[in-house]
């Protein structure tokens, strides 16, 4: 009598991350740029799809991806025996996609905006700091790749060593079209710079403008910005504009922006949020006197509702009884 042995593993989004895989051709893209590999079972390309498979499903460190692999439909699905997911061949993988990661992120994300339709006409861009554990000497470290060290964070947790990473993707999707890593060391000129170049270069002969919070608002910033050409808006600071500006400001020879929030739109038009604004310049002087001064202009913005609120708040103080 013949015996039938079951061995049942969990399918989940397998197929579905499969798909897309496929779709994106992930695989056919890094085996163009990475062809080889110390096993002629399983490409780079396969390897890597299989990492983001479990990434996507159920994320393990390598030496659990074989164990992971045997658990779910990985050999079905994909077509790589467990066995092949071993952490040395996934390591070897990893090791010949790091040089071409920026080529390889951008062609893929290429590949996504033309077979999903994204639109790419406004991309976000943002940095964060990634922080280490350990010694991790500047000797040890390969010069080729940023080098992990201490930096300024923006957490201020300067007792520990970092790598910084930044990444724009699409509005449309998130879709990331850019990444780049810097060194823990790395100034932040070097990082807003270097990536608003990069992002313009990929806009081509669209127009580029940078739109960002008021941390891009520094001499340094500014001075290498201007020099680059990059078009830009930001916030001013609140400390570099001071009291005096706004109070001698004259909003009858303001121009009224003929444009209404969609919160008020319900509203009767005399009961709307009104804007103003006034257009003057804005001077930024650098650390040393040698510096010469940098002058941009200045958009100044007048808000009936933010009037009201700092009106009614200054009134309440004022209705405290005094402290004893």
């Amino acid at each position: 009598m013949a015996v039938t042995s079951v061995v049942e593993k969990r399918l989940g989004a397998l197929p579905v991350a499969a798909e897309f895989l496929r779709r994106l051709d992930v695989a056919g893209i890094i085996d163009e740029v990475c062809p080889g590999g110390a096993s002629a079972l399983v490409t780079h390309g396969q390897a890597i799809e299989a990492l983001v498979a479990n990434r996507l499903t159920s994320p393990a460190p390598l030496v659990r991806i074989e164990d992971w692999a045997r658990c779910w439909a990985v050999e079905e699905v994909f077509g790589i025996e467990p066995g092949l997911l071993n952490d040395d061949r996934l390591a070897r993988a990893l090791d010949a996609i790091a040089p071409h990661l920026e080529h390889i992120a951008g062609t893929v994300g290429a590949r996504a905006i033309g077979e999903f339709g994204i639109d790419v006409a406004q991309m976000h861009w943002d940095m964060t700091s990634m922080f280490v554990h350990g010694a991790f000497p500047v000797e040890g470290q390969d010069e080729d790749f940023p080098v992990i060290g201490y930096g300024h964070p923006k957490d201020r947790r300067f007792d520990l060593k970092q790598v910084q990473a930044g990444l724009a993707v699409s509005a449309d999707g998130g879709i990331p079209l850019h990444a780049r890593v810097f060194g823990g060391g790395a100034a932040e000129v070097s990082q807003v710079v270097g990536a608003m170049k990069d992002l313009r270069a990929m806009a081509g002969e669209r127009d580029f403008l940078t739109v960002a919070d008021s941390k891009l608002v520094s001499y340094s910033n500014i001075c290498a910005l201007l020099a680059a050409g990059v078009h830009f808006i930001a916030p001013a600071p609140a400390a570099q504009v001071k009291d005096e500006v706004y109070a001698a400001l004259d909003l009858a020879q303001a121009t009224v922006v003929d444009w209404t929030p969609d919160r008020e739109a319900g509203k009767p038009t005399e009961r709307r949020e009104t804007y103003r604004v006034l257009e003057d310049t804005h001077t930024l002087t650098g650390p040393r006197k040698s510096d010469p001064p940098i002058t941009v202009r200045r958009i100044l913005v007048h808000s009936t509702a933010n009037a009201a609120g700092q009106q009614a708040a200054r009134d309440t103080r004022l209705a405290r009884p005094p402290k004893t």
